[in-house]
């Protein structure tokens, strides 16, 4: 019980904290707040990245395998919602700046990184809205998607460590080895990468 209150209490302190931070940050001053509402979709975004795997590996305490796969599914459209919301303001703050991230020519490297995490993102929700349609084997579905789910950690976390912004760094540095590593246990664990038939 006590190991269940520590893992939710830290849990919680993981997703806040980063908020609670950049809320904080002087720079929200000087930025329209359709730019900050962007800014925190971003933010948000991560925190469901850390949500996601800790879900698709059953860790969390307390809740069922099949509250598990619910929950897992829930966030996975919000995450999306959440990323649309942040390009969306994005692009309300600034087209230009937007069009030529999504076409690889802005001169911000993050930039990149983020449009490659916000594609693999919604690879990865199509194929898991689409999984029983696709007909495909359920240790070969679960390869692409978790594939699709590994780009998404990667891309979003270089995307964010490169930006220079609201967040603060010790806190999104934090958050972001946090999704590393839960992303990486969870593929430890689950094994993944073994699509053969068992017997």
């Amino acid at each position: 019980m006590r190991r269940a209150y520590f893992a939710w209490a830290g849990l919680f302190a993981a997703l806040t904290v980063p908020l609670i931070a950049a809320a904080t940050s002087p720079l929200l001053a000087w930025r329209d707040p359709v730019y900050i509402i962007a800014g925190f979709a971003g933010i948000i975004s991560m925190g469901f990245l850390l949500l996601q795997p800790l879900l698709a590996g059953r860790d969390l305490p307390g809740l069922s395998p099949m509250a598990s796969r619910r929950l897992h599914r829930l966030i996975g459209l919000s995450l999306v919602a959440a990323i649309l919301i942040h390009v969306g303001g994005l692009w309300v703050t600034s087209p230009p700046d937007v069009v030529d991230a999504l076409l690889f020519v802005s001169p911000t490297p993050f930039s990149a990184w983020g449009v490659v995490a916000m594609w693999a993102a919604f690879g990865a929700a199509l194929l898991g809205i689409f999984r029983h349609r696709l007909n495909l084997r359920f240790r070969v579905w679960r390869l692409g998607h978790t594939a699709l789910a590994s780009v998404t950690i990667l891309g979003s976390v270089v995307h964010a460590m490169l930006i220079e912004g609201t967040m603060e760094v010790m806190t999104k540095t934090a958050l972001c080895a946090l999704v590393v590593l839960a992303g990486a246990a969870t593929l430890a664990k689950l094994r993944v990468w073994d699509i053969r038939r068992r017997n």
